[in-house]
């Protein structure tokens, strides 16, 4: 059977229909088509000099509202208020691409676990960033209290296994980042604490500190680091 030109949706009636294999594989072969060109579009998209905000965390359901994953959940309010999804792997990471404020900004979750951050955030700073002034790294911090955020422009892992996974990548401290406290346990160990989900009384606090938090992203992204650091440390 013969496809018109004349007649570009029309389907088949012999040798089995829609179940032919002529149908099939001209079916198969426009939806390869389809996919590269999304696929490209999101490139192009992409490219060129972005911010850069990457959330740390550990990827999974069973972490998803851990202490330790501060980071993926200001990514994740940022991304509701800026109406951005994360439907892009790429380098080992989750992003979101888009626009906040009228600038390109992407949005990234590394998916490496959190003491592996720095193998999907170097690829992304090198593809996506001029210089590491747009990036911005959101972290837990065991040494503030509950809620608190602090923002900095340069300094060391403070303890923090992430973060130093994302410094011994780009080989330089001269990075700006955004702490957010989530206290320091009562007695048990820090590694278990970090795992644990937020009592329901922290979660109100946490919900305030993440609003607070976006707000800082938006600042750091519209007037830069220094102006995001007296506003809201």
């Amino acid at each position: 059977m013969r496809w018109r030109p004349a007649h570009p949706y029309r389907i088949p009636t012999g040798a089995g229909g829609l179940t032919s294999p002529w149908f099939l594989r001209t079916i198969t072969k426009a939806r390869s088509k389809m996919l590269k060109w999304l696929h490209s579009k999101r490139a192009q998209e992409a490219a060129g000099p972005a911010k850069l905000v990457v959330g740390l965390g550990n990827p999974g359901r069973d972490h998803a509202t851990n202490r330790h994953n501060v980071g993926f959940q200001v990514l994740d309010r940022l991304a509701k208020r800026h109406d951005l999804s994360f439907d892009r792997i790429e380098s080992q990471a989750s992003m979101a691409c888009g626009e906040l404020a009228g600038l390109k900004v992407i949005l990234l979750k590394p998916l490496t676990y959190m003491n592996q951050s720095g193998l999907a955030v170097k690829p992304a700073v090198s593809q996506y960033t001029t210089c590491l002034e747009d990036l911005l790294v959101i972290c837990d911090d065991l040494d503030l209290p509950l809620g608190n955020i602090r923002l900095r422009d340069r300094g060391g892992a403070g303890g923090h296994k992430g973060m130093r996974s994302i410094i011994s990548s780009l080989g330089t401290q001269s990075l700006p980042r955004l702490r957010i406290g989530i206290g320091r346990p009562g007695g048990a160990p820090a590694e278990k604490y970090v795992l644990e989900d937020f009592s329901p009384d922290e979660r109100i606090t946490m919900e305030r500190a993440f609003d607070k938090a976006a707000d800082a992203v938006e600042c750091f992204l519209t007037e830069g680091i220094a102006a995001a650091m007296n506003s809201y440390n």
